[in-house]
C-alpha cells in the first residue's frame, strides 16, 4: 500500500530535480517495471550527473547544489519512502556530464 499523495510528492520532487539538472535540454525518462514482489521506478535524465564522491551526501538534509531552495527534498523523499512506504530509494547510477538515474524500490 502506498500513500498516493505522498508517493506522488516524491515522483514530483525527483522529476523537479531532473528537470534542474538538463538545464532546458536534454531526455528524462521514467521506467516502471516488477519483478517478482517488488517494483521499480528508475527516473533517469541526461543531466550533468553527480560527482562519486557526493552520491550519498544527495540525501542529507541541507544537501543542494541549486542557489535556491533548502535541500530537503531528496532527504524528505528517502524518508517518505524508506519510513512511509518501507522502500528505498538511491542512486542507481550516475556520471559527470552523462547524466543520474534514480531507483525506488517497493515491496508488495
Amino acid at each position: 500500500m502506498i500513500s498516493p499523495p505522498l508517493f506522488a510528492w516524491v515522483i514530483e520532487n525527483l522529476l523537479k530535480n531532473a528537470l534542474d539538472a538538463i538545464g532546458g535540454s536534454g531526455v528524462i525518462d521514467i521506467y516502471v517495471y516488477r519483478q517478482g514482489k517488488q517494483t521499480f521506478v528508475d527516473i533517469k535524465d541526461s543531466g550533468k550527473g553527480i560527482a562519486p564522491g557526493k552520491l550519498n551526501a544527495v540525501f542529507r538534509p541541507g544537501y543542494s547544489t541549486k542557489k535556491r531552495g533548502w535541500g530537503l527534498g531528496l532527504s524528505l523523499a528517502k524518508r517518505i519512502i524508506d519510513e512511509f512506504h518501507q522502500g528505498k530509494i538511491f542512486v542507481k547510477e550516475s556520471q559527470l556530464g552523462k547524466g543520474t538515474t534514480f531507483r525506488i524500490v517497493l515491496r508488495s
